[in-house]
């Protein structure tokens, strides 16, 4: 369940980051009842943002494969780069 706090709770800056870092996730702040921000700590956002690129990767994949793009079997491929960068 999102956690809707109003913009009058910003002033306790402590209480807002402590429920930031227990909560993981975005904290909504509403102004006269409404949404206008979210707050949310930097491990919640760093790990949001890999999402987004993951998802960006792997959309580019898909789209590249729709287009035609050349499917390389992973075993194949991984044998490759091991004898390339000898791992």
């Amino acid at each position: 369940m999102p956690h809707i706090r109003p913009i009058t709770d910003l002033r306790n800056t402590n209480e807002i980051s402590e429920l930031c870092h227990a909560a993981k996730e975005p904290i909504f702040i509403t102004k006269n009842g409404y949404g206008d921000l979210v707050v949310m700590s930097i491990e919640a956002y760093e790990e949001l943002m890999e999402n987004v690129r993951t998802d960006a990767a792997i959309r580019e994949a898909e789209e590249e494969v729709k287009n035609g793009g050349e499917l390389l079997d992973a075993h194949e491929a991984l044998s490759a780069l091991r004898r390339k960068y000898r791992l």
